[in-house]
């Protein structure tokens, strides 16, 4: 029987590459080979599988679902009330906006082409694929790889808005996300995915440790600290306004994120089955360790503890869904949600930077965890998937490398991006409109009525 590729492998530039492999394609297949897959699972012609289709179009759905309304509603109660409106309105934009791009250009220089950094402009407005053609998976349309890795795109500009929500204009909010898709994301799904530079190093990332996850904390700890703190911060009460709304919005990303992790094992198959029990056992383990963590430190579990760790599960395991078996999941998940839980408070103190939705400290902090311990239990002899061969200092030392190369991409990129929205709109909104609220002052209306 045939292995299915990870996502390493099924996102690399086309499957041309892979039968036909140039410099790029040999280096995924020497990658390929280190974890025990071989090229025969791509010697059968591409053939539509109704079962696979059906499944990737349900993983969709679901990653959809993750954003709007999970993340919004996520981060939506933990706003102010003032600002509740205002927070959805930026993770509603963002998924049209960057859903728009993804078509225009984010696909191709994703995904098609073999440059090191970028792909190519062969696919530019989507040229070239019809309901014909096959892209990266062997058995399900291109259309429906498309639009799989443009929910991705959009739910990782849109996790960025939790770190500069309640205090920024929203002109800026899409400039920046314009600027920060173009040069942050996409050459990050490129690198990593399709086939260039941490994919030839041999890079495990299954559905995003990196890519989504350390890229967009990054990018909100930049903004965060570019942005200043919001007024009143450290002084005036900024507790969340709903975490009935935070509590279902966490539920809703549990739920979509089977999408993310078991949909990127690209078919309805055995490695979707592994992906999908690992997202259950990770994020149970990270909300009780995390809960555990608070009872232990201030004496009681929170509601909004119980959320937080099962989002930090869901970010460790997500780079190791596929390589690790379940034994391995929970103690990434249990890793996870203690250092998360130091991430959002001690780490945070230190950092001095309003991240308002605790952006890096979840989400920046998690995929670090995740994509690290990756290298750790994808050892066969810890339950992983690796071949017997593989050497867990070597596969350190790789992640690591991916770590850093991710965090100062994203650094850098942040930087500038934002500074370009602010020279050019302005980042903030001036003191009486954020004591005002955002809602009414860049929306005018607001979430409850008078």
């Amino acid at each position: 029987m045939n292995k299915t590729l990870p996502k390493t492998a099924m996102k690399t530039q086309t499957r041309a590459a892979i039968l036909a492999p140039g410099r790029e394609g040999l280096a995924v297949l020497a990658g390929l080979a280190a974890l025990g897959f071989t090229a025969d699972a791509w010697a059968q012609a591409p053939a539509l599988d109704s079962g696979d289709t059906a499944w990737m179009l349900t993983s969709t759905l679901l990653v959809i679902l993750m954003t709007i309304p999970g993340l919004a509603l996520f981060y939506g109660g933990l706003a102010r009330g003032k600002n509740m409106l205002s927070v959805l309105m930026h993770v509603f934009t963002l998924f049209a906006l960057v859903s728009l791009l993804w078509a225009v250009y984010g696909y191709s220089l994703a995904f098609v082409g073999e440059g090191r950094f970028f792909g190519s402009f062969d696919k530019v407005f989507l040229k070239g694929v019809t309901p014909q053609t096959f892209g990266a998976l062997a058995t399900v349309p291109e259309y429906v790889f498309v639009a799989f890795q443009g929910t991705f795109a959009a739910i990782t500009v849109a996790l960025i808005a939790g770190s500069y929500a309640e205090r920024i204009r929203f002109g800026a909010v899409l400039l920046f996300s314009v600027l920060w898709f173009t040069f942050g994301y996409v050459p990050m799904a490129h690198v990593v995915w399709g086939g260039g530079l941490l994919a030839q190093d041999g890079a495990l990332d299954f559905a995003g440790g990196t890519v989504v996850h350390i890229n967009a904390g990054v990018a909100g700890l930049v903004g965060a600290v570019m942005l200043g703190k919001r007024l009143g911060y450290g002084r005036e009460s900024m507790a969340p306004h709903s975490l009935t709304l935070t509590m279902v919005g966490a539920s809703l990303l549990w739920v979509g994120w089977f999408g993310f992790n078991a949909g990127s094992a690209g078919a309805a198959n055995a490695l979707a089955g592994l992906a999908f029990v690992n997202t259950v056992l990770a994020t149970a383990a990270a909300t009780l360790a995390w809960i555990a963590g608070e009872a232990l430190t201030k004496g009681k579990g929170s509601m909004l503890g119980a959320a937080s760790g099962a989002v930090a599960g869901l970010v460790a395991v997500t780079p190791a869904a596929g390589f690790v078996g379940p034994m391995g999941a929970i103690v990434i998940g249990l890793v996870a949600g203690l250092v998360c839980l130091w991430g959002v408070h001690g780490l945070k103190r230190r950092l001095g930077a309003d991240d308002a939705f605790d952006v890096f400290g979840v989400h920046g902090v998690g995929g670090i965890v995740g994509a690290m311990l990756t290298g750790v239990f994808a050892a066969p002899g810890l339950g992983g998937t690796a071949a017997a061969d593989f050497a867990i200092g070597h596969q350190l030392w790789v992640q690591g490398k991916s770590v850093l190369f991710t965090v100062v991409w994203s650094g850098v990129v942040s930087s500038v991006a934002y500074k370009i929205a602010d020279l050019t709109l302005g980042l903030r909104v001036p003191e009486d409109e954020e004591r005002q609220g955002l809602d009414i002052s860049a929306h005018g209306e607001t979430a409850y009525g008078k």
